[in-house]
Order: structure tokens, then C-alpha cells, then sequence
């Protein structure tokens, strides 16, 4: 059988016990079939370290050039992760640094299959989590107040200061913290929103909290009207969508509520929390997708976990372990699909098509690995290891004509 050719996508490694997986996929279920061709960047920690984490910052910059890119799941340190890594400093995101590179918007969606069932009964379609990607709490300037003070937010224009308001007298210690955004990484999340919205035709929920934060909040809420009705109404009137905004407490309730199959726009920290709430609602982080997506038509997929750290330790000491590997499955599949589509290049989306109802094909008859044998009642459930797991889904993908 000749391999699928395909134009170059940018590859980013990672660490620990998805680094294994991420290997063991690219030798069992591409390799085979695709003349796999990426640009190369090991974002594991140790490499990171070794290069002061440059090579973070080119693998973005590939990304941005190649406009296609899939992400293994990488270690943001903490002290601990520096001591145990012998770290010259504590890196930063990997994740939130392409996210401002690309100026993206973070989609995440369920992986459903029939035999795994989700929390809220009324669930039919997948809800997708539009996270925008930038400032909030995760850029926010922190003071541990030692003591009575005041505090003062002020702003100094370039003709001088023009607002100062005192947020608190402190009459002890506390906390305090300070965070931003800007108009246009606000407007790139709604472009981006409303552009994917439209491709995928389901419906855009958009949610935050304006009627307390009168200033910060309202802002979003108000850039997403003014675009949805200067450029995008007709569009979504055209293709049979909707787009409407609510508070995020009501939005919670509708969403509970719901039958699925919409997207749910959020701010950074909402979409954060969100995400993790409708995966394990759904079942499993594990079986969670995730999509950076830039409103000029850069693309990084990813699975939406972490690097499953215990396993690593069981790895390490020669023992068996049942990980996870269908959201990292879906990581490449979606890559390899948007390169298809974007270079008109129809085997390779076709092969990524095959690819993923090869995955759920093979837990639909009953083989899954431990986390989804865990949630699933019925009683011919096959519990495999990881090693097996892909090799069942090679020998399901090896039916099918590619």
C-alpha cells in the first residue's frame, strides 16, 4: 500500500508519560499510512531548559509560518518541578506562550462514543468550550500586603496620568492583585468565535459576569455585539445559526439544561474551569479535544489533559499502565485533517476521518483502557493497556480501504 503524501504540519513534543504515547502512536497508527512529514520542535522540559526556552518561542513562530501544528502535553513547572528537573528557572506555560504568539482562542470538545454516558442525562451532542486565550488572572500583577495602606489603581496616559481611584485602605495584611486585557485580543476572540461558530454551524454562547464587573466584563460583552451585528448577523441568519450573550450564572443553568451541541464562549479563567466540568461531565479529560485557533487560519491541536504524571512513575519502574491515548489520537487526527482540507489534499482528511471511527470503533465493541472501563456498566468491557489499546485500534483501522 503507497503512503498518504502530505505537505509539512510543525510537530511539538512533550514530556513525560504522553511523550511515550505520542511515540507509540506515530509508529502504530501514521507512520504506516502517511508519509508523515512535520517540523520538528521537543518542547519536554529538559530541552526547554536547555534552550531558556527559545525553542517554545520557534516552534510558535513555525506555527504561525506552517499554519498547521499538533502539541503533545507539556509540563508547566512548579517549585517542586524544578527541583526534580534540576531547572534553572520556572518556565512558563509552554501552552500560554503559543496562545499569545498566535493570539488564539482555545476550543474544546467531548469525544463521545455509546458506551460511556454523560453525568447530565439530557446530553446528546457535545458542548464545545471557546476559551479566550489571553490576560485575566493568568497575566495579573499580585502584592501581598504586609500591612495597613492604601491601594490606588492608576492610569498614566501618554499625556500624563488621567485616573486614580483607591481600591482599599487596608487596616491589616491581605492580598491584592491586578489584571488587564485589550480591545483587540477581545476582538480576535470574538473573530475567532464567530469564524468557527460558522464552520462547524452550531450556535455561539457567549457568557460573562457585566452586570458586577461594569467596566472589565462589559467590554467583552460589547465588542462581541458590535461585531456579531457589523459583520457576522447575515452570515449566521444564512447559515442557520444564533448568536446570543447571557451571564455566566445563567448560562450555567442553560447549559445543565441543555441537549449539547453548541459552542460556549468564555473568558480565560471561566473557559479554564468550564472545560474541566463539561469533559468530566461527558466522562473523561482524557476523551476531551482542544483546538487553538488564530483569526488568520493558524491551527495547534492538542488533547486537552496533562502528561498523566503518575503513570510516568509507573513507566519508569517498569510497570504496565492503562493511559488514555484517544484525546492525543484526536490531536494528530485533527492536524492531519486541517492540513488535508486546507491544501485540498482529500485522502489525508479522508484518512483522519478513518482514523478516528477506527478509535471509537474499537471502544464501541468493548476494548478501552482503564479510566473508561471505570465509567462504563456494561459487562463485556475488555480492559487493555495502552500498547494494546492502539494496536486494537490498528487492526480496526487496517479493515477499512485508506
Amino acid at each position: 500500500m503507497s503512503k498518504i503524501k502530505m505537505n509539512p504540519i510543525v510537530e511539538m513534543d512533550g514530556d513525560e508519560m504522553t511523550r511515550i504515547i505520542w511515540q507509540e502512536i506515530k509508529e502504530e497508527l501514521l507512520s504506516p499510512f502517511v508519509e508523515l512529514n512535520t517540523e520538528y520542535y521537543d518542547l519536554g522540559l529538559p530541552n526547554r531548559d536547555l534552550t531558556a526556552d527559545r525553542v517554545t518561542e520557534e516552534a510558535a513562530e513555525a506555527a504561525r509560518r506552517v499554519h498547521v501544528a499538533v502539541k503533545c502535553a507539556t509540563i508547566t513547572p512548579n517549585a517542586q518541578r524544578v527541583e526534580e528537573y534540576k531547572l534553572h528557572e520556572m518556565w512558563k506555560s509552554p501552552n500560554a506562550t503559543i496562545r499569545a504568539a498566535l493570539d488564539g482562542t482555545v476550543f474544546r470538545a467531548p469525544i463521545m462514543t455509546r458506551r460511556i454516558k454523560p453525568v447530565v442525562s439530557t446530553w446528546e451532542a457535545p458542548i464545545t468550550i471557546a476559551r479566550h486565550a489571553y490576560g485575566d488572572v493568568y497575566k495579573a500583577t499580585e502584592y501581598r500586603v504586609p500591612g495597613p495602606g492604601k491601594a490606588e489603581l492608576v492610569f498614566t496616559g501618554e499625556s500624563g496620568e488621567s485616573f486614580r481611584q483607591t481600591v482599599y485602605d487596608y487596616e491589616c495584611p491581605g492580598v491584592l492583585q491586578s489584571m488587564f486585557n485589550k480591545d483587540s485580543s477581545i476582538e480576535a476572540f470574538a473573530r475567532s468565535c464567530f469564524e468557527y461558530a460558522l464552520s462547524v454551524r452550531q450556535d455561539l454562547w457567549f457568557s460573562t459576569k457585566d452586570t458586577i464587573s461594569k467596566q472589565y466584563d462589559q467590554t467583552f460583552k460589547l465588542i462581541f455585539q458590535r461585531i456579531y451585528d457589523t459583520e457576522y448577523a447575515d452570515r449566521f441568519d444564512s447559515a442557520g445559526i444564533h448568536y446570543f450573550y447571557t451571564l455566566i450564572d445563567d448560562a450555567v443553568a442553560r447549559v445543565i439544561r441543555s441537549r449539547g451541541g453548541f459552542i460556549w464562549a468564555c473568558k480565560n479563567y471561566d473557559g479554564d474551569v468550564m472545560s474541566d466540568m463539561v469533559s468530566t461531565a461527558f466522562g473523561s479529560l482524557a476523551m476531551m479535544t482542544s483546538v487553538l485557533v488564530s483569526p488568520d487560519g493558524n491551527f495547534e491541536y492538542e488533547a486537552a489533559h496533562g502528561t498523566v504524571t503518575r503513570h510516568y512513575y509507573r513507566y519508569l519502574k517498569g510497570e504496565r499502565t492503562s493511559t488514555n491515548p484517544v484525546a492525543t489520537i484526536f490531536a494528530w487526527s485533527g492536524a492531519l485533517r486541517k492540513r488535508g482540507e486546507l491544501d485540498g489534499n482529500g485522502a489525508l482528511a479522508a484518512f483522519a476521518d478513518a482514523l478516528e471511527k477506527a478509535v471509537l470503533d474499537t471502544i464501541n465493541a468493548g476494548t478501552m483502557t482503564g479510566d473508561l472501563a471505570a465509567l462504563c456498566p456494561d459487562p463485556d468491557v475488555k480492559r487493555v493497556d495502552t500498547g494494546d489499546f492502539i494496536r486494537a485500534v490498528r487492526a480496526e483501522l487496517e479493515k477499512r480501504p485508506l
